[in-house]
């Protein structure tokens, strides 16, 4: 039985109009190279709106964005250590959003008083690519419809061991 491996992805970025754009194409770029071609819009779009309210909203712009897939599940979390964002009030629109474009949402608070907010999402490997039929490769087997003309390497050496071969040299120690 082949077990998955599951695939994990940490970025830590300082939050900026011109830098949300950026980290939405590394994430797409991770979401491609794990064959989820299909969740990059909505995974992106999220955190997008994620980085965004933090760019807006928070005092300190250093948030670290994660990403678990285990074969079934996307998870995106965006984190922030300061107690600065309430999702509350700050994110009532950003959260309303995010819910409509994920299967599974939430927040929570961390041990150093952080905010983590995540969003999930359901899909299977190469999930929406198309399967093409592949034609077989031909085999490249070497067949020959006749014997071999010459004699092998080993066939030489047996006839020289063989005395009264038609071949072999006259006498002990004799040369070719």
């Amino acid at each position: 039985m082949k077990t998955a491996v599951p695939c994990y992805y940490h970025l830590d970025v300082n939050v900026s109009p011109e830098r949300v754009g950026q980290v939405s194409r590394i994430l797409a770029a991770h979401l491609r190279f794990w064959d989820l071609e299909t969740l990059v819009g909505p995974v992106c779009h999220g955190a997008e709106l994620l980085l965004r309210a933090i760019d807006e909203h928070a005092a300190d712009k250093s948030t670290s964005i994660e990403m678990w897939w285990n074969h079934q599940h996307l998870i995106t979390a965006v984190g922030k250590k300061d107690r600065s964002l309430r999702p509350d009030q700050d994110l009532r629109t950003c959260l309303t959003l995010i819910a409509a474009l994920s299967d599974g949402w939430g927040c929570c608070a961390t041990a150093d008083g952080g905010t983590v907010i995540w969003f999930s999402q359901r899909a299977r490997a190469g999930e929406g690519v198309p399967l093409v039929p592949t034609t077989p490769e031909p085999q490249a087997r070497e067949s020959r419809d006749e014997p071999r003309a010459e004699r092998g390497p080993v066939l030489a050496t047996a006839a020289l061991l063989t005395p009264g071969a038609p071949d072999a040299p006259d006498g002990p120690g004799e040369a070719r």
